[in-house]
């Protein structure tokens, strides 16, 4: 007699191969994130779930399944989840938390190259004048004249600052955590300052850290006024980590400072949002993590959740288990 498989209902996409591989372990129930009906039905009897970026799970995506035992994140962050109440009802969350490292800091690296670069391509036809009018106008700056600051010293503040110390960059840092482990973490000179000090001395300024609620609109009008007047500040982190508001007014009122986001609250951000109509603002459509690696990095989150349904620990929980 065939032994009868966990049920598992998937919200959002994964990797074909990792979909492939869970189906071979599990019954496996795809289902719109949107629907909220349609969701509810298939948790009703299922035994795992494995979702993204935008399902929440909370008290009535648990409530609708009575009989899950492991949540997985395909992905690192883990703010579309009520944790605790995960604990309570006694479900194992798993994710992917270095899934994504290197793609974000390829990116980010390439969006300061671009900043201090621009690469206008020659246009069909031009002539000599052109030519030499492009390379007369077209001056850079060099990032090893710069200070490079991030704000959260994690696993992708660390590389991005390995990045910037590699190219010559002066390292400023800023965390909650105590200083000694964070910089015994790395083999490269950081300054690890207090906020105003990063938000003052960085040229460029990249935001790093995690979307818990009491990081909502850190960085706020008292910290976008202490910012130099030519800042370059990136976002690739979480939306909400930034109060738009303010930075909307910040925006209007220094227009040499360049602002890049990858991240938006809400997301995707409204088609009407005045950030669209700013010149030193430039919005992205959440790409930091999106290389074809990183993807499937972050799907083979079903690998910690069939480790679950078989009775295993886990490699990723992001809660502890049952003692």
């Amino acid at each position: 007699m065939s032994k009868t498989l966990p049920k598992v209902v998937v919200t959002e996409r994964l990797d074909a191969a990792c979909a492939e591989w869970l189906a071979q372990r599990a019954e496996v129930v795809w289902v719109d994130h949107a629907d909220a009906a349609a969701v509810a039905a298939a948790l009703a009897d299922a035994q795992g779930a494995v979702v993204r970026t935008y399902t929440q799970v909370n008290g009535a995506f648990l409530a609708a399944g009575p009989g899950l035992k492991v949540v997985g994140r395909a992905g690192v962050g883990l703010d579309n989840f009520d944790l605790p109440a995960c604990q309570d009802a006694g479900v194992r969350v798993v994710y992917t938390p270095d899934a994504n490292t290197q793609a974000v800091v390829e990116y980010v690296t390439g969006l300061m190259l671009d900043h201090v670069r621009p690469r206008t391509p020659l246009p069909a036809g031009a002539d000599a004048q052109h030519f030499h009018a492009m390379r007369s106008t077209e001056v850079g700056r060099q990032l090893d004249g710069l200070s490079f600051g991030t704000l959260g010293f994690g696993r992708i503040g660390k590389r991005m600052g390995a990045v910037a110390h590699a190219i010559g960059m002066r390292v400023l840092a800023c965390d909650v955590l105590p200083h000694g482990p964070l910089r015994a973490a790395v083999d490269y000179p950081v300054e690890l300052v207090d906020h105003a000090t990063l938000y003052r001395d960085s040229d460029v300024l990249s935001v790093h850290t995690d979307g818990r609620p009491t990081n909502r609109g850190l960085v706020d009008a008292a910290a976008l006024a202490h910012m130099r007047p030519e800042v370059l500040l990136i976002n690739a982190a979480r939306g909400p980590l930034l109060d738009h508001g303010a930075l909307v007014q910040w925006a209007r009122d220094q227009p040499g400072v360049r602002a890049l986001l990858d991240v938006h609250d809400p997301e995707p951000p409204a088609k009407d949002s005045v950030l669209h109509g700013l010149p030193n603002v430039t919005l992205l459509p959440h790409l930091a993590s999106r290389t074809g690696t990183a993807l499937q990095n972050m799907s083979w989150v079903v690998r910690d959740v069939a480790a679950v349904l078989e009775g295993r620990e886990p490699l990723h929980p992001a809660l502890p288990g049952p003692e």
